[in-house]
């Protein structure tokens, strides 16, 4: 893990996501809070934490105490999802919203005014590798009217099956994030991956 942070941080990347699993509403499990504090060291790039987990709001503290900058947790998962967004940002963190290739962008209508992101998965999540469901592409169309018609000021992240080939259409319907896994630990040039992501 710490060779992974340092592959990203010295290829000119952004920020690191982080996807946190916990075998309950994703099959794998990956790491939790303490491994994220032990890897806040090694880089200042921002921390995008991604909690695919039930109940995120009893994550919420302790990944902020880890160092996450960001903390994004899935819709489908939340009763009460306006209060765990306004815990977050209670603990001085930007708050991430994401929704999986089922769920519709209606469903996050109440809460666009209050997140700092929209993370849409363009796979079912769970497994890195997988092809993209360029049909996603629409709620990224949809999320981008929405945010020019109302004026809201939240990013639009896609995740999932994001490559060379997918991310400039991701970018046209409006993405800001480009969240990339496989393409970029595969890459034997990890740099010149970024770059030509980039576009």
């Amino acid at each position: 893990m710490g060779k992974a942070i340092d592959d990203i941080s010295a290829s000119g990347a952004d920020w690191i996501h982080m996807d946190i699993m916990d075998g309950s509403f994703v099959p794998p499990i990956t790491f939790g809070a303490k491994m994220t504090a032990n890897l806040r060291g090694r880089t200042s790039l921002p921390f995008d934490v991604h909690l695919m987990t039930q109940t995120p709001e009893k994550h919420i503290e302790n990944f902020a105490d880890a160092g996450a900058d960001y903390i994004t947790f899935h819709l489908e998962t939340a009763v009460h999802a306006h209060r765990i967004v306004q815990n977050i940002r209670q603990l001085g963190k930007k708050a991430g919203i994401s929704i999986t290739p089922s769920t519709p962008v209606s469903a996050l209508e109440c809460l666009l005014p209050f997140v700092d992101i929209v993370l849409i998965m363009t796979v079912n999540p769970g497994y890195g590798g997988q092809s993209c469901i360029t049909e996603c592409f629409t709620k990224i169309e949809k999320l981008t009217r929405r945010r020019q018609e109302h004026g809201f000021n939240f990013l639009i992240s896609v995740d999932g099956g994001i490559n060379e080939t997918t991310a400039p259409n991701a970018v046209s319907a409006g993405a800001d994030i480009l969240v990339t896994g496989s393409t970029f630990f595969n890459a034997a040039d990890k740099p010149a991956i970024i770059k030509k992501l980039r576009g």
